[in-house]
């Protein structure tokens, strides 16, 4: 009876189990198995989930995470940086030109530097008329981020100025990638030629 109730049991267990085990392998999440993809600029930080490497430049930098805390202001976050790449660019092209011995003509420009200049400026009365046409361009600029936040299709930094056409027949992926770089490097360079200027009070160039 012992043999006879103890083979029975040993042929249940297995039936058993079997009811409880998956019918075929369990499925493996690919997230799981798979090593988050890297940070293009810094290997040893995963990749911004939501820079997916399709604006110019993109190498997925963000160590602040603004794009993860604002996913739907990139587009916003792409228009402030290629206005202050080209600010800077502007801003390094004026500098150097005044340090070396370019002014406008008049006894009010002689011997002014770039550190001095925007003093006198100010006591001439000049900045009253920049102060206007910065004013009008922000406008400009304003109305377009509105159409664009309303779906216009506008891409970021887009204003329709080209009236050299400069950029007629060209590869106009390569040339945003020239200018997202030129303006990041103007901006780092900018802020480089002020506080070298500032602390040495020396001319170019400026050591």
């Amino acid at each position: 009876g012992g043999i006879t109730s103890r083979t029975m049991l040993a042929s249940v267990l297995p039936t058993t189990a079997l009811a409880f085990a998956p019918a075929g392998p369990m499925p493996v999440r690919s997230s799981a198995i798979r090593m988050a993809e890297k940070s293009k600029s810094m290997p040893f930080l995963d990749a911004p989930p939501e820079l997916k490497g399709t604006m110019a430049g993109d190498v997925g930098f963000d160590p602040i995470g603004f794009s993860t805390r604002r996913p739907e202001a990139l587009t916003w976050f792409r228009e402030a940086e290629l206005k202050h790449g080209r600010v800077a660019m502007l801003a390094v092209a004026g500098w150097l030109a005044v340090d070396i011995g370019i002014h406008f003509p008049g006894a009010e420009y002689e011997g002014l530097t770039s550190l001095t200049a925007h003093n006198a400026m100010v006591e001439e009365g000049n900045m009253k008329f920049l102060l206007f046409v910065i004013g009008g361009l922000e406008i400009i600029g304003g109305l377009a981020l509105y159409e664009q936040a309303e779906g216009s299709g506008r891409e970021a930094g887009d204003y329709m100025f080209d009236p050299l056409g400069y950029a007629k027949g060209k590869d106009m992926d390569e040339l945003k990638l020239k200018e997202i770089k030129n303006g990041r490097l103007a901006m780092i360079a900018f802020s480089g030629i002020v506080t070298q200027s500032a602390l040495w009070s020396k001319g170019f160039p400026y050591f």
